[in-house]
């Protein structure tokens, strides 16, 4: 059965809009294409297969029907009833070539299709990973265990409250939590907790349902202005789009990253500390 180490946690870079800009430009340049070769340079990559042949024996000879996201996972189903699962992890980003263009440094998996190109997954850092899972293995998973995806299907207010009632933990803590609400990781809390002036450190089940709302809908207006910029690509640029180009969403940013200079609404310097083992920054004026 797959494992469920590092699948619902708070995984940082690519979170969400990285993820669903990927599936877009993907899409059209891999569905209806059969999968006829696989070649798998790391092999860390299938970590989450008892068999590391499972992978290629299931992939090769099969076609992809359709491409998807759920949280920071892409997904995409196969002929057969068989869905290929990819997560990005740290540094991970996919991109089409032509099969016998010049090999991709940290390539850790190629898929080669009919037509002559190929889907390669590479990933520097390889805390990424890749499977294909039978709807059984799907079900057994950390896709299974997922909350509502932050931009497809959203939480309304009171399905929200309570998924926090009585938690004490931060609200920064539970917006990384795949199992509260699937997508955001580090980058785009900060920035919905910034527009709706919330503390990271206020505990969750504490908040009033009135800026529960506020929160829901910065996460929305975040999440859109994300995608719109092609997602964040960070000054390690470790995550590309799959045509090459940086996501533009780093100009944007208010708090995330900018620990000790002015906010840009009060110009009260930011703070930076770590809650639950992580990151935060945030407006002390702002985000009371």
């Amino acid at each position: 059965m797959p494992s469920n180490v590092g699948g619902c946690g708070k995984d940082p870079m690519p979170e969400l809009p990285e993820v669903e800009t990927t599936r877009r430009l993907l899409d059209p340049l891999v569905v209806a294409r059969t999968v006829t070769g696989v070649e798998v340079p790391g092999r860390r990559v299938l970590r989450r297969h008892e068999r590391p042949t499972d992978l290629p024996d299931r992939l090769e000879g099969r076609r992809i029907e359709r491409t998807d996201r759920v949280g920071k996972f892409l997904l995409m189903g196969l002929e057969g009833d068989l869905t290929w699962v990819i997560h990005l992890g740290m540094s991970g980003r996919l991109t089409v070539v032509a099969h016998d263009a010049p090999e991709t440094p940290h390539t850790t998996l190629e898929a080669a299709f009919e037509d002559g190109s190929a889907l390669r997954f590479v990933d520097p850092r390889t805390f990424g990973w890749s499977a294909v899972w039978t709807p059984q293995e799907v079900a057994a998973s950390p896709l299974a265990r997922l909350g509502p995806d932050a931009l497809e299907a959203p939480p309304d207010v009171e399905g929200f409250a309570r998924r926090l009632e009585g938690r004490r933990a931060p609200i920064k803590s539970l917006l990384l939590d795949q199992t509260v609400i699937a997508g955001l990781g580090n980058i785009y809390a900060d920035e919905a907790l910034h527009r709706a002036r919330i503390s990271p450190r206020r505990p969750a089940g504490r908040i009033s349902r009135r800026r529960l709302g506020l929160l829901l809908a910065a996460i929305e207006d975040v999440l859109d202005a994300a995608l719109a910029a092609g997602g964040t690509s960070l000054d390690d640029m470790a995550y590309l789009l799959p045509d090459g180009r940086a996501g533009d969403y780093m100009t944007e940013l208010r708090v995330y990253g900018r620990g000790g200079e002015p906010c840009l609404g009060c110009h009260q310097t930011l703070r930076s500390a770590t809650i639950g083992g992580r990151t935060a920054t945030w407006c002390p004026r702002c985000q009371r």
